[in-house]
């Protein structure tokens, strides 16, 4: 959430970057509250819609019985507005008592009763961007607070916080969740609060397992373009420090709410996931339609953001005029240096589908001589070998996407081979004194090619 940062407390902290918890190997995957309720608080109006445990239950059972966690959804995250406005009398956090009259650990205990793991919002701040209780000055006994709780994940947002004070705050507030001992996946608001400025991610991917560094995602197609042209416009700040432990957010998948349609909802999924982006799901998962459960639990769609390689997607074409833009990133199998890719080709046009043409060596980067097998990660379809010079066509919907799989052969280029015709005369002649003896030799030219699996 994005608040101006004031009122905060002037402390100063020596840096200490100590996050080491061996947790995010790839994205984090779950759901959260935020984007689909808000800080909705009124439980006499909105008895099923109001920040509570019952809220918190409710998706819990339907993240199972539909089978989001079978899918890999793991995390169930309360967002701000879970607390009570007042500290205790020991000077701890507590949760509203009407809303969570259980208590956090026993909400805790349920969602991990389910299989589920259990996660928490908090503020570097002197309150959360709702108003709530922040951490600042209370960093030790918050961290020791919401691991005693049974948090697995924790969102540290940046609402009435000093810029200057985070590239201090933030890592030390991971410490103190390491030194808790229990493994917490740390989410940083850090970098969202800094604006035009680039922030200090050397230091922030050594402090926290993902990071925001944009704008909050609302329920807007037109919100999805806006963050998708961030990261491709901005790669070059901080696409390199994505990867196992440490990974950019975009922020939620709005997927299953009211804005995206069919395409769009394909768009979010596919770009998202070659991004590398941590897959936290923010929708009403009892009314979700099916077609776009089907989506979101897509399992190889999902595959793509989970490869090990934890490479986020670069964005290769940005075609204004033709509405193509078209993001690689780097995956498994590896076949001797040479990498293995998945393709995100979306159209932004509204009329009709997009004939999109490429190669995959000049426009894609994918020059493995041996070539490559393809599919439609989508639909599943086999799309057959191709070479690095191979001219490939492929329809986009407007509004739409391709995610094309190209996984490189285990073979080599074989060795090129030129066939000629020659053609050889020979004559004789009589000068009158001497028979002279002519031999004519003529190349008509290049009649065959054998290289890579083709044959003449």
């Amino acid at each position: 959430m994005r608040i101006l940062a004031i009122f905060a407390f002037a402390v100063t902290l020596a840096p200490c970057f100590g996050l080491d918890n061996g947790l995010a190997l790839t994205p984090p995957m779950g759901w959260m509250t935020w984007e689909r309720f808000r800080c909705n608080t009124d439980c006499d109006t909105y008895p099923d819609d109001c920040i509570s445990e019952n809220l918190i239950k409710a998706q819990a059972h339907m993240m199972v019985s539909k089978g989001f966690l079978k899918a890999g959804y793991e995390y169930i995250i309360v967002d701000d507005c879970w607390l009570s406005h007042k500290r205790d009398q020991n000077g701890e956090l507590q949760p509203d008592p009407k809303r969570f009259p259980s208590g956090m650990k026993a909400l805790g205990d349920y969602v991990h009763g389910l299989g589920l793991k259990w996660g928490i919002y908090e503020d570097y701040g002197n309150f959360t961007c709702g108003g709530y209780p922040g951490i600042l000055g209370h960093l030790e006994t918050d961290a020791k607070t919401l691991a005693s709780w049974g948090a697995d994940y924790i969102k540290l947002d940046g609402c009435y916080a000093d810029l200057n004070d985070m590239e201090h705050g933030y890592p030390d507030f991971g410490k103190y969740l390491n030194e808790t001992g229990r493994p917490i996946v740390y989410s940083c608001s850090w970098p969202a609060y800094w604006g035009d400025k680039i922030p200090n991610y050397p230091a922030i991917a050594k402090s926290c397992n993902l990071w925001r560094n944009y704008g909050d995602i609302q329920d807007s197609y037109d919100d999805v373009l806006d963050i998708v042209d961030h990261y491709g416009d901005h790669q070059n700040e901080f696409a390199q420090f994505a990867g196992p432990g440490q990974w950019n957010d975009p922020d939620m998948l709005i997927i299953g709410d009211f804005s995206l349609s069919y395409d769009q909802s394909q768009t979010q999924m596919a770009l998202w996931s070659v991004l590398a982006a941590p897959l936290i799901m923010s929708n009403d998962l009892r009314t979700i339609r099916p077609e776009f459960v089907e989506i979101l639990q897509n399992p190889d769609v999902i595959k793509v953001n989970q490869d090990p390689l934890g490479h986020q997607a670069r964005r290769v074409v940005h075609n204004k005029q033709d509405k193509v833009d078209i993001f690689v990133k780097e995956v498994m199998p590896v076949y001797r240096g040479a990498k293995s890719a998945a393709v995100a080709i979306m159209f932004r046009g509204t009329a009709t589908p997009a004939k999109v043409s490429l190669r995959p060596g000049a426009d894609l980067g994918l020059k493995h001589g041996g070539g490559y097998t393809t599919t439609d990660v989508i639909t599943g379809e086999n799309l057959g070998s191709v070479l690095p010079d191979h001219q490939m066509h492929l329809m986009v919907n407007p509004n739409g996407v391709r995610l094309i799989r190209f996984n490189v052969k285990a073979t080599e280029a074989k060795p090129t081979t030129t066939y000629y015709s020659v053609e050889i005369k020979e004559s004789q002649e009589y000068n009158g004194t001497n028979s002279e003896h002519h031999l004519d030799v003529s190349l008509s030219g290049k009649t065959g090619w054998m290289g890579y699996d083709d044959e003449f």
